[in-house]
């Protein structure tokens, strides 16, 4: 059992390397930026919930079926967690986060409502391109993203891959911890901070 759980810690770990990784550079087009955030979003925050509930499953017991569904709902879970946090950085006070309002784009990181807002406002592109380094980029991008539909876009996003964790949640058999992951997700969708 060691060694299994070894290899969920070796998975957990090399994908937040490598997430972090990916953090650093940028793509050209907007399709590959999309894939290049998602494939990050799973590594940096999604993987460790995934593997971490299967691993879990893994040591309670559970069955191969149980385990891949324990992932796919942390999978979910961790997904939506992130989208939401990157919609709070748009949306939630600098006292209610903990951290100053548009943080990610001040570290010249292009989160899922500025992706959505280049669909509007193709002047994004370049700002992105150079993460978001010349003066007044960071405002102007905040300014866009919110005339944009960005963080409604987002929102939905965060939204489908919590309504995917609850459906993965129902199929486990009615019990208080069933009721527990139940609550998760709707903690995760409708978070502050």
């Amino acid at each position: 059992m060691v060694p299994l759980i070894n290899a969920y810690t070796y998975n957990v770990l090399t994908d937040l390397v490598q997430g972090e990784f990916m953090q650093l550079g940028s793509k050209e087009t907007e399709n590959e930026r999309f894939a290049h955030y998602f494939t990050k979003t799973y590594r940096k925050t999604a993987s460790l919930i995934a593997n971490s509930l299967k691993a879990v499953a893994v040591l309670s017991g559970a069955d191969d079926q149980m385990a891949e569904l324990s992932f796919q709902y942390g999978r979910n879970l961790g997904l939506a967690f992130q989208f939401v946090d990157d919609l709070l950085d748009f949306v939630s006070s600098s006292e209610a986060m903990g951290k100053p309002a548009a943080a990610d784009l001040k570290l010249g990181l292009a989160t899922a409502p500025v992706l959505f807002a280049c669909e509007k406002f193709p002047e994004l592109n370049p700002m992105i391109l150079r993460r978001f380094r010349e003066p007044g980029d960071v405002e102007r991008a905040y300014e866009l993203v919110h005339q944009s539909q960005g963080l409604e876009q987002t929102r939905f996003l965060a939204r489908k891959h919590c309504i995917e964790a609850l459906r993965l949640a129902s199929q486990i058999s009615e019990s208080p911890y069933q009721k527990g992951l139940i609550v998760v997700g709707d903690f995760v969708l409708n978070r502050m901070k």
